[in-house]
């Protein structure tokens, strides 16, 4: 399966934005597969980070994680006001508390416009994003979070296994 659509400015993006090695996550932040994986993906980052462009996309599997898609249109509305990633780590390493009263508690220590928050929050362009991300990993074949692509193709194993073939590309 490939990546559909490839990646582009909508996408968050972090590490070296110019890397030729491109790692999609679609994740779900009250997925108890993608808590676990969030701090080696860390890890990952820390020790190649200078080497990777590593992308998140939100596939909240709503069904079965009630906080899911609050959480993806949070860490969007931080988006707005440019703190993706400290809402996305915040959300991550909160996990275990996720409902909508510890979202406002992140978006307070995180120092965001919380009238501003609050409103983006209703906002159907952040929820359509959400919904975007969710479709496009439809569209490349994603069934399960955490799912992978490693430039543009699915990677089958989890982010240990990502260390491991970053170590093999890193040797070369």
């Amino acid at each position: 399966m490939s990546l559909k659509p490839n990646v582009s400015q909508a996408d968050h993006t972090q590490g070296n934005l110019e890397a030729d090695l491109v790692i999609v996550e679609y994740g779900d932040y009250q997925c108890p597969y993608c808590g676990a994986a969030y701090p080696v993906l860390k890890e990952l980052m820390k020790e190649y980070g200078s080497q990777i462009k590593f992308v998140f996309r939100n596939f909240p599997l709503s069904e079965m994680h009630q906080y899911a898609r609050p959480a993806a249109i949070a860490a969007e509305a931080a988006n707005l006001q440019g703190k993706f990633w400290e809402m996305h780590d915040a959300i991550y390493e909160n996990q275990r508390d996720l409902n909508e009263n510890l979202l406002m508690k992140l978006a307070e220590q995180l120092k965001l416009n919380i009238p501003q928050f609050q409103k983006d929050l209703e906002s159907t362009e952040l929820a359509d994003k959400v919904d975007s991300d969710f479709e496009s990993g439809i569209m490349s074949g994603v069934n399960g979070t955490p799912s992978f692509f490693v430039n543009g193709k699915k990677f089958d194993g989890g982010a240990e296994d990502l260390f491991e073939l970053l170590r093999e590309n890193t040797e070369n």
